[in-house]
Parts: C-alpha cells; structure tokens; sequence
C-alpha cells in the first residue's frame, strides 16, 4: 500500500509529502517501458489528511471531493465512505462528520480502474528543456496525470517515454508535476526531472513568484478594461463540479486581468495573470463576474457553454516564467492553438461565436 500526506493547501507543507517511501527517482525502464501499479502489487493508495483549523466545521464528505487527489465528485465520495475505506481518527463515521481542527483523515483507497504510469509514444512539443526541468507545450485534450478515469494516455504517460529519469518526490502517479492545467486548457507548463528541479519550482509556486500569464475569449461586453478578482475559493453549493467566490469560507484566489480586444459580438480577448493557482480559477472568476468564457460548457452554461467557434473553454496558458535552479532565468510563450487562433481570427472578422 503506497501512503500520501495530503495538506489542505496544494503547496503546504510540501516536504511533508510522503508519496513516495523513498522520494527516489523513477527512472523508464528501456525498450518497452513500462511501469505499473498493478504489476507493482499497489492495490490501493492511502492518502492521509491533517485537518488545520480553517476547516474544522466542514462536512466530510465535502472536504474530500474538494481535495485534487483522489480527484471525485461528493457523490463518489460517498460511495467509498459507506464502503468503509475512510476513517477519521481511526473511527468510521458519516458522509456528514463535522471536521475538527487536527482530525486525522486516512483513506484506504482502491480505484475501480488501477492507473499506470506506463511509457507511452505520446507526441509532445517542448517549449524549453535542460537535465533537470522542461516546459511542455500542453494540448488541448490532454489530462496531466493518470487518475480515476483517466488511466492512461496522460501527460505523465509521455514524459515516460520521453525522459530517461523523473522525480517521484510529487507522487508516484505525478512523476515530474509541479503544477496542473485542466484537460481543455491548453498551453506552457513546467515539469521537472530532479528532485532539486522540483523542490526549487515548488518553492516559487507557493511564494507566488512565478510569473503565469493566460489568455481568454470570455462575453464580456460590459467587462471594465481591467480588474482583480481577490475571492474565496471554495466548492459551489449548487453545483458541485463547480467552484465560485462567493462562499463563506475557503482559500484566496487572485486573478488580475486586461482586456486586450472587443469584438462587436460582444466577445473580449482578456489577458489574466494568475496570484494564485486554485482549480478553475479564471474560469470560476469571470462567471462570477457574469463574463463567462466562450466554450466553457461547466462554468457558461446556457449563455456561452454553446459556441461555434470553439468546442471547448477559450483559455490558453500562453507565458510561463520562473528562476531556474541555477539561477538564471527561463521564460516560454506558447503560441495559441489551431481552434483558438481560429476563433480569434473568426471574431477580429467581425463574426458571432453564438
């Protein structure tokens, strides 16, 4: 059984992270690799929570579908709590256990689909690499690591293929991850290859430092030239594989924004530099501002989630910038994608994305 320490903050507490018995790095095996959790006898992973106490109060079964690993939905964590894999405290209770501050949260958990971290000959475009980290040009369709649900063919499976070693510090199905973007978000994002390379990237993602900036098609025909949201972040009551601001109690999530064009279509190209680095951020952020993002069928629903132009959220991670281990520094800008530069070009036409 493979133990995780999970914190309530994604970058808390980092080195206390224990996925891996030995942090040591996970090298492919040549010829045809492959590694499995399945063939490594790893049924189940037991990730274990520390509860602090800005989430004392919470329900537990909405704590755990808040939390990214085991990424679920409240409903499917439901399931495995009246399976009997969740314990609190060394005591099974409820779904609806009210969180006390230094609970102790372990869960046994055993997917219905075991993921791999198999190599796999999965094309990637490389906007930067050394021996010790890599900026990967992410496309769209693409999950970053293998989870329930997504097996396989992930981001993780071709850095596999790709490169000789990765670190394991990150977990052993996140090998080399520092950081995620959605599946249908495309664009730059880093990865690492040493244990340093990681410990070093980290640090700048929880100071904040790194320099993450995205580009957007949201409607926003009364949207001010530019702006900060400074919210909450928390799950939506109302909907669950939502996230929104406008909760009593959750994390700070800062998106600064411009705009850098109107369309008469009532379509704006936005640019949006990210303070932190929630799930869903800039999406849960423009449709509370009521400009939801072209294409975006969880967050724009009814008003923008139906649109010609693009079959997916318009949103790109078009720059990333950070200190490299050494020292110097490393910025990579990813050009748009073929349906977003398309839509763009569609709306500078004068075309309607409705």
């Amino acid at each position: 059984m493979k133990t995780c320490w999970k914190t309530p903050t994604s970058w808390k507490k980092l080195s206390s992270i224990l996925c891996s018995p030995t942090a040591a790095i996970l090298k492919a095996p040549s010829g045809n690799a492959s590694l499995s959790l399945r063939s490594a006898g790893l049924s189940a992973t037991e990730f274990i929570f520390q509860i602090e106490p800005e989430d004392a109060g919470e329900r537990l079964d909405v704590y755990l579908a808040e939390q990214d690993d085991p990424p679920m939905t409240r409903s499917q964590v439901r399931k495995f709590l009246d399976r009997g894999e969740v314990r609190v405290n060394g005591q099974q209770v409820k779904a609806g256990y009210k969180l006390r501050d230094d609970d102790r949260i372990v869960w046994a958990h055993t997917p219905p689909t075991e993921p791999t971290i198999e190599a796999q000959a999965i094309a990637l475009t490389l906007l930067y690499e050394d021996d010790q980290l890599a900026v990967v040009d992410k496309p769209v369709g693409m999950v970053v690591h293998p989870s329930i649900g997504h097996p396989d063919r992930t981001l993780v499976n071709a850095l596999m293929h790709h490169f000789e070693e990765l670190p394991t510090i990150g977990g052993e199905l996140r090998p080399g991850i520092v950081h995620r973007i959605d599946k249908d978000t495309s664009g730059a994002l880093a990865v690492t290859k040493t244990d340093r390379a990681h410990h070093h990237l980290a640090d700048q993602f929880r100071e904040h430092s790194i320099e993450r900036v995205y580009h957007a098609l949201v409607f926003g025909p009364g949207l001010p030239d530019q702006g900060t949201f400074d919210t909450l972040h928390g799950r939506d009551p109302n909907h669950r594989m939502r996230f929104t601001g406008r909760v009593t109690k959750g994390r700070r999530a800062v998106t600064h924004y411009k705009v850098m064009e109107r369309f008469v279509s009532g379509a704006v190209l936005v640019e949006c530099r990210l303070e932190t680095g929630r799930t869903h951020q800039i999406r849960m952020h423009f449709c509370d501002a009521g400009c939801p993002l072209l294409g975006d069928a969880l967050y724009g629903g009814k008003r923008t989630g139906q649109c010609r132009l693009i079959d997916r959220q318009a949103l790109h991670a078009r720059t990333l910038g950070f200190e490299h281990p050494d020292g110097h520094r490393v910025f990579c800008e990813a050009e748009y994608p073929e349906d977003f530069a398309q839509a763009l070009q569609s709306l500078r036409a004068g075309g309607d994305w409705r």
